[in-house]
């Protein structure tokens, strides 16, 4: 009797240590909004956005969602972050063999026409970069805190309150808002189906979205929104991977 009072007592001990054990706590913001690999499309998104805080080509998106240009989303949709899977086709029956006909079949009409050679698709000319700010830059590509990002996506460029961020380049502001976590007040550009370019940070934003820009226009007010110092972070996109400015700015004489 008293050793089935013992083995009682123990177990409720152990019973006791397990209830305490807290659940681990999952927080994905992304999962929150649309399910684990979907995103809810929110105020103020566009397909660009989008596209830009997941690290995925415009186009691509469009794809997997079956969105056509000119890529209009609704508030409350939601869109897939991954390649839809294939259904699988199952293979034919086995059965008899197939012999083939002892003469050869004749060629449909369309078929024996010949067909034009495939014209070569147009490579995109390349984007034309001037510097979007003046100032030192202080972070380079791949280097530096970046809001709890993995390195640097742009470049950050120190300034002073008021100076004014221009276009880097001539296009078409694709997204202007504050809703990219570590970005602050952010604009987007796009300059043609390979580049997009990003400018951060801003006090102040000058320009609509869906405005046609010129390069060297004046897009936006540097400031602090989203970080610490007046500075623009300029980023690069091509093909929706973030590439090194620098690579494309012309050189700096000093």
């Amino acid at each position: 009797m008293r050793r089935a009072l013992l083995v009682g007592c123990m177990l409720a001990l152990l019973a006791g240590c397990v209830a305490r054990i807290p659940a681990p706590i999952h927080n994905d913001g992304m999962a929150l909004a649309g399910g684990r690999g979907y995103y809810r499309v929110l105020p103020g998104d566009t397909l660009y956005s989008i596209a830009f805080e997941t690290g995925h080509d415009y186009r691509t998106l469009a794809r997997w969602n079956h969105i056509p240009a000119p890529y209009r989303i609704e508030v409350g949709e939601r869109l897939r972050l991954s390649a839809p899977r294939r259904a699988r086709v199952a293979p034919p029956p086995a059965g008899r063999p197939v012999r083939p006909p002892s003469r050869p079949l004749s060629m449909p009409l369309a078929q024996r026409v010949p067909s034009r050679p495939a014209q070569p698709r147009m490579r995109v000319s390349a984007v034309r970069w001037i510097w979007p700010a003046r100032g030192v830059v202080k972070e380079t590509f791949g280097r530096g805190p970046l809001s709890g990002r993995p390195g640097n996506r742009g470049i950050d460029i120190l300034g002073r309150p008021g100076e004014p961020v221009r276009a880097a380049a001539a296009g078409r502001v694709v997204y202007r808002g504050s809703r990219l976590p570590g970005y602050g007040k952010l604009i987007i550009i796009k300059e043609n189906n390979e580049y997009l370019s990003a400018y951060a940070h801003n006090a102040r934003i000058k320009v609509e979205e869906g405005a046609m820009v010129r390069q060297g226009e004046v897009i936006a007010i540097m400031g602090d929104s989203g970080t610490n110092r007046v500075e623009l972070e300029f980023e690069i996109r091509r093909r929706g991977i973030p590439v090194n400015p620098l690579r494309y700015l012309p050189v700096r004489h000093h």
